[in-house]
């Protein structure tokens, strides 16, 4: 093995080094909204930096779990993202094996009807005269239904299947297998790293949901998790420091344990999918 030349150490030293900057760039603020919800008050005060508590207390998460409202919300988000998830994935599956038959006439004049979208789209306020009429309105299904198709997400799941080869599915046939059987025997198993991946992408957008819910959601009832966030965020945070010695920082440290609690499950589920990426998106978008 060769000696590793003096521009090409530097260069990984470089590497490295912005690496490490950037990644510390974007973990200090999630950080930082850890320290502060569970920092007392003369500490939090005491400076704009956070990196150490020295007394640690669970106060504001204490107070924040009596809420109804913050388990409603947690309930909603759940429903939507599981539910959401489930019926975009049966739709974009459909629509994108249907899609990658070659053989199919019209298949181009259809994708570019669909990739037409990402351009341009019926606009706002037609969008929230369709979800009225129809009745969607202050329901969880005006958060799934309106957008359970992603057209990027439909485009790299399609050419996913076209890298499938045909042979398989002919001696399928061959053996009288239908359509629908080769799609739920053959096509589904051998696609599951880009199957984890659009899964993924659709139920980190169904959690962070958050302009829908404010356009068609005024029943406190049907808020999600951002919704419920956003109010404890932009409201005075006085308002939920109750008997606390100090509303103010109790209100701080609300407002940053309910970032934590908004956030930190997606931060769970993230690193069992993680492995799917790179094969799911790269495979997918390689080959049309």
């Amino acid at each position: 093995m060769g000696k590793t030349s003096l521009g090409s150490t530097a260069f990984q030293t470089l590497n490295y080094t912005m690496l490490i900057l950037v990644t510390l760039t974007t973990l200090y603020p999630f950080w930082d909204s850890l320290i502060v919800s569970i920092t007392p008050l003369k500490e939090s005060m005491a400076t704009n930096i956070h990196l150490f508590p020295r007394t640690i207390t669970f106060e504001a998460y204490a107070y924040l779990l009596k809420m109804g409202e913050l388990w409603s919300s947690y309930r909603v988000s759940i429903f939507v993202t599981v539910i959401g998830t489930a019926i975009s994935m049966l739709l974009t599956i459909m629509a994108a094996y249907t899609l990658s038959k070659r053989n199919l006439k019209g298949t181009r004049s259809i994708m570019f009807l669909i990739v037409f979208t990402m351009l341009f789209n019926g606009g706002l306020i037609p969008t929230y005269m369709v979800v009225k009429q129809v009745g969607l309105m202050n329901t969880v299904w005006a958060l799934i239904l309106p957008s359970a198709i992603n057209t990027y997400n439909l485009i790299i799941m399609r050419n996913f299947f076209l890298g499938i080869p045909e042979s398989l599915e002919e001696a399928a046939k061959m053996d009288g297998c239908t359509d629908v059987g080769i799609l739920f025997r053959i096509v589904i198993p051998l696609s599951m790293p880009a199957i984890a991946t659009i899964s993924l992408f659709y139920a980190v957008a169904r959690w962070n949901e958050f302009f829908a819910a404010v356009m068609y959601i005024t029943d406190k009832d049907v808020w999600p998790m951002q919704l419920f966030l956003r109010s404890m965020l932009v409201e005075n945070g006085a308002s939920y420091a109750g008997g606390s010695d100090s509303p103010f920082l109790l209100g701080q440290s609300i407002k940053m344990a309910t970032i934590m609690v908004a956030t930190i499950p997606v931060m769970l589920i993230y690193p069992f999918f993680q492995r799917f990426f790179a094969q799911g998106v790269m495979l997918g978008a390689v080959k049309e």
